[in-house]
Order: C-alpha cells, then sequence, then structure tokens
C-alpha cells in the first residue's frame, strides 16, 4: 500500500485558525468591489455573491464567467490589504511542518501575493516547495477537476494516490478523492458527514499523519 509522498495543503482557513476573523474581513471586501466597482445593487449581492462561490467554486470565477471582470484588478482589490493585524508568526505550526518530511505545496483559489502574504506572516513560508494560485489553473478552480489536473503537473505530476490533499471545504475535498487523493478536512466545529478524516487545526497533522501510518500504510 502507497504511503504520503506529497501534501497539497489550502491556504485560508486552513492554515490559519478559522476564527480569527480573516474570512469575514476578506467577504466584506468581495462585497464592497460588487457593489462599488460592479454597481451592482445592494440587495442583490448576497444572494448573488452566494450563488456564484456555489456554481463557480469562486466569487471571481463567476464574476469573470457572467461578467467579464478584470481578475488581476478584483485580486488586488479584494487580497490588496495589510493582514498583519490578524496573522502572526506561528511557532507550534511552523514546528509541527519542520517535523513533516514529505513535501508540501499550497493549492489555493485566493492568488499568490495573498498567499506569500499569509505565509510569511506566520514564519512557514521556506517550508513549502511551491504555491499553486488561482492564476496558475486559470480558467478553472477547486473544485473543478482541471484545477487539481493543473496542480498536480505543477507539482511534478506526483501519483495522485501518494499525495494528500488538505483543505477546510468539502467539495474540494471530495473531488481530490474522487481523483485517487488521500484527503483531510481541517474544520473547528467538525460536524459533517464523516467523508473524511478530520483535525481542528493544522497543527495537529503530524499526530494524524502518526496515527493513521501506523494503524493502516493506506486510508
Amino acid at each position: 500500500m502507497k504511503t504520503v509522498e506529497l501534501l497539497f495543503i489550502d491556504l485560508d482557513d486552513t492554515v490559519y485558525p478559522q476564527n480569527i476573523g480573516i474570512w469575514p474581513y476578506l467577504g466584506n471586501r468581495i462585497y464592497s468591489y460588487m457593489r462599488d466597482v460592479l454597481d451592482i445593487p445592494q440587495d442583490q449581492v448576497v444572494a448573488m455573491r452566494e450563488r456564484l462561490f456555489i456554481q463557480y467554486g469562486t466569487t471571481m470565477r463567476g464574476l469573470q464567467h457572467e461578467l467579464g471582470i478584470d481578475i488581476h484588478d478584483y485580486l488586488d482589490y479584494v487580497h490588496g490589504v495589510d493582514l498583519s493585524s490578524y496573522l502572526q508568526a506561528d511557532q507550534e505550526l511552523r514546528q509541527a511542518l519542520e517535523a513533516i518530511p514529505q513535501e508540501k505545496w499550497i493549492f489555493t483559489n485566493a492568488d499568490y501575493k495573498h498567499a506569500e502574504q499569509v505565509l510569511g506572516l506566520l514564519g512557514i513560508r521556506d517550508l513549502f516547495s511551491g504555491i499553486i494560485d488561482v492564476l496558475d489553473t486559470n480558467p478553472w478552480c477547486k473544485p473543478q477537476p482541471q484545477a487539481f489536473e493543473i496542480g498536480l503537473r505543477k507539482a511534478g505530476n506526483p501519483d495522485p494516490t501518494t499525495c494528500l490533499f488538505i483543505d477546510d471545504r468539502i467539495p474540494n475535498l471530495d473531488m481530490a478523492k474522487a481523483l485517487g487523493m488521500k484527503t483531510l478536512l481541517v474544520d473547528i466545529e467538525p460536524d459533517h458527514l464523516g467523508h473524511h478524516p478530520v483535525i481542528q487545526k493544522l497543527a495537529q497533522l503530524p499526530t494524524f499523519l502518526e496515527n493513521n501510518t501506523s494503524k493502516s500504510r493506506d486510508y
């Protein structure tokens, strides 16, 4: 049975705690972009963003497909903000990732600059071989299978069955599992159907890997 040789790790709400307020803050930036830049009526913004997110995987992809937005302009507006009041160096997480010998890649539906800021503030950027961002996978994004195919290619075409995909969203995990990857959900409140193993924070990853590889070389 094959062991894990490479880790694909999501960024937002996965490498940092889900309850520190970054996602609501960035969500408000998305609402502002839709309202103030695209002139979408205020009373339509929330429902439209929810529909686009579910239908296309990200609000940006939906706005690109339906309204032809400039995705670079969108990403600069939404993610071009200082997150230093939310994130500081996380020594516990750094030690956990240093304890894992497998190659590690960030695989995110955000952009490279945002990922660099987040990883830099957490003090863990040097622990990753690379970043696969939403511009790399253009015109697709997680959970679309084409995005995963691009991610695998950028990481050197590893055998999917030797990869562990870690994310906070069930649809992304479902697709990774369908493609043959092992999966792991990060969720501080793991109320889900149990299709994927779960940890509450990424710093628990070494314990998860140790427990699973000691019980079985495949999971």
